[in-house]
């Protein structure tokens, strides 16, 4: 194949459907895959039964059957009912998929009056199977691992196989020093406290994020009085919280110390498009005799990345 002769959308040309396809691979920076987080979700029937529903969205395909073939977009408008066969005396497990059996490439199809992208199951594959198993052209969805005489799918015997092909990222830093010392924390419960004079950072979560990858630094917390042993974290809304660390000070008198701390978290359904609050608490440990606090010498930083998967 040689340079396309003319550019696509030239005025007054006509293109080859290979041209389109190479722009669709241009555009998907060559990659495949479903298009957001919950396009083409497999999941049991609302009533479960002798297959699985497959959820609307989109997906780009790369072509397989030629070095030069291109990319491929699908969009599947509903939900749509795939049947999955039933087991006998031994268990199997199935790959559905998206499937593309471009009449350029392979004969048999008529564009004109046969589909040419559909779901297709592939029986019969390994039960660790997460990529086709051969040369189609196609992306996978789901693998149903079905136990021996079923005929009823659920969502338990289904593994989500999507990829996003281009999954979206967000990344966002935040900088606080609080105004004023705060009230020191100390005891030896376990139990932790914000710092009062740090209120912390209402961080606005995309719709599309699955996973938060948090990267936190104190940079000169204040440890007073005696040796202070105890933790520090980060919460992150009601429900989740950043690993904390230790802090074990064995000195006495006013001193300072830097902390560094990181997580990722799996971001809930119900926080998506959203506001949540992050910020710092510490606590003091059994054994613990002294006190921990901020002040306008202290630095907090914040480094979060929102990611794309499969949802």
């Amino acid at each position: 194949m040689s340079l396309f002769r003319v550019p696509i959308l030239t005025d007054g040309a006509s293109h080859p459907a290979a041209q389109f396809r190479m722009l669709i691979k241009d555009l998907a920076r060559g990659a495949e895959g479903i298009t957001e987080g919950d396009d083409l979700k497999v999941t049991q029937r609302s009533t479960p039964g002798a297959g699985v529903t497959v959820a609307d969205g989109s997906c780009v395909i790369k072509g397989r059957d030629d070095a030069f073939q291109g990319h491929y977009s699908a969009y599947n408008a509903g939900a749509y009912d795939v049947d999955i066969a039933a087991t006998g005396g031994a268990g199997r497990s199935d790959m559905l998929i998206v499937r593309v059996k471009d009449p350029e490439y392979i004969a048999g199809l008529d564009p004109e009056t046969d589909q040419i992208v559909f779901f297709e199951v592939i029986s019969n594959v390994s039960s660790s199977a997460t990529a086709i198993p051969d040369g189609r052209t196609g992306i996978p969805l789901a693998r149903i691992d079905i136990p021996s005489s079923t005929a009823t799918i659920t969502n338990a015997m289904i593994t989500d196989l999507r990829k996003v092909a281009n999954p979206r990222r967000d990344f966002y830093q935040f900088i606080q020093s609080p105004s004023s010392l705060s009230t020191d924390i100390s005891g030896t419960s376990g139990t932790y406290s914000n710092f009062s004079t740090a209120s912390g950072w209402s961080v606005a979560i995309p719709d599309w994020a699955t996973t938060a990858i948090l990267t936190l630094a104190v940079g000169q917390i204040r440890y007073n009085t005696a040796a202070f042993f105890g933790g520090l974290r980060a919460t992150f809304g009601a429900s989740l919280t950043v690993q904390p660390v230790v802090l074990d000070d064995n000195q006495s008198g006013v001193r300072r110390g830097t902390i560094v701390l990181g997580d990722t978290l799996t971001i809930p359904s119900a926080y998506r498009g959203t506001s949540q609050t992050l910020r710092f608490q510490a606590c003091g440990s059994t054994g613990n005799v002294g006190k921990v606090g901020v002040d306008s010498s202290t630095t907090f930083l914040a480094s979060v990345q929102f990611l794309e998967a499969p949802r």
